[in-house]
């Protein structure tokens, strides 16, 4: 288990651990949206990662780190539903049980895989505290392990593979832009291009109703949003003090764009990559958009971070 800031090394020996577990997702590219972003656009697609999304690589990394003795017990977690099915889902391939905590208001689909792989549900009030005590009394009451969404080091040497891939097939990137929650994605993200690239600037993309990482980017202490209200409900979380410093040292800036900016750029990978992203999946390709001139003439890498959506909420 990671004590610090994982290293190149950490990272490599990550993503080798999770290999056998997890797809290797492809690169797309789509001339029209090159076109429209006046550069060039590389959509590595871990909305079609195991589970539908890029939490496969963190949650399965920090459970295969940890001791067999450790996990007798189960595993458990809190999450809005992405890191939930992660954890279940590296618990069934362990043979332990797992124990999710999740907000009554998470959306269907994750609720749903989450049970799919066999873990015991526990629904609470949609506030963080609520979620953590909830933790806390599956901990007290059963020993399951503990594995956070994001403030951990191992979570974050798995989600890092992500753009290690990437960065393998499109070695001559110029900038990787990734959506930002917790920052579990975006400073592994910003690790790897730190490890990997010579060149590749990272920069997030977050929304204007969810905007606590661009205050703590700036101020070096972690920040609350100012008020919550967003169609991206994959981003609603805060930073913790480990994905600040990492971010802090290793990303460009945090980019803001509202929900019409998401949900038209979420229309535009319907309609060219012809592949279903969920609306958090789409904030950094609406921040490329409105930030056209910053990437002009350049060679840029998307992290689509999810795809599990619920297509009956979804309004063009």
């Amino acid at each position: 288990m990671l004590q610090s800031i994982p290293s190149k090394l950490d990272i490599m020996t990550s993503h080798e651990r999770i290999k056998p577990y997890i797809n290797r997702t492809p690169v797309l590219s789509s001339d029209k949206i090159n076109e429209l972003c006046g550069c060039e656009v590389f959509f590595k697609c871990e909305n079609l990662q195991k589970i539908g999304a890029f939490k496969a690589r963190g949650g399965l990394n920090a459970a295969l780190s940890l001791d067999k003795s450790l996990i007798e017990k189960g595993l458990c977690t809190h999450s809005s539903g992405n890191h939930a099915q992660a954890v279940a889902l590296a618990a069934k391939l362990l043979h332990v049980k797992a124990y999710i905590v999740m907000p009554s208001n998470a959306p269907k689909p994750k609720v749903n895989g989450v049970l799919s792989l066999g873990a015991e549900l526990i629904f609470c009030e949609p506030t963080l505290e609520a979620r953590e005590n909830g933790v806390k009394k599956i901990i007290e009451k059963t020993g399951a392990v503990f594995i956070h969404p994001f403030d951990n080091y191992d979570v974050i040497a798995g989600q890092a593979t992500a753009s290690k891939e990437l960065l393998e097939e499109q070695p001559d990137l110029d900038a990787i832009l990734a959506p930002v929650g917790g920052g579990g994605l975006l400073s592994g993200t910003g690790l790897t291009a730190k490890y990997f690239s010579k060149k590749a600037k990272v920069y997030a993309g977050e929304p204007e109703g969810a905007a606590d990482a661009v205050l703590s980017f700036k101020s070096g202490k972690v920040e609350k949003a100012p008020f919550i209200n967003t169609v991206a409900d994959g981003l609603l979380t805060n930073l913790s003090e480990k994905t600040l410093e990492i971010i802090r040292d290793t990303v460009r800036d945090i980019l803001l764009v509202n929900d019409e900016e998401i949900m038209a750029a979420l229309k535009l990978v319907f309609e060219n990559l012809k592949i279903i992203i969920e609306p958090s999946c789409a904030v950094p390709l609406a921040a490329l958009i409105k930030n056209k001139e910053v990437f002009k003439n350049q060679q840029v890498g998307i992290i689509l971070s999810g795809g599990n959506v619920d297509l009956s909420k979804l309004t063009f």
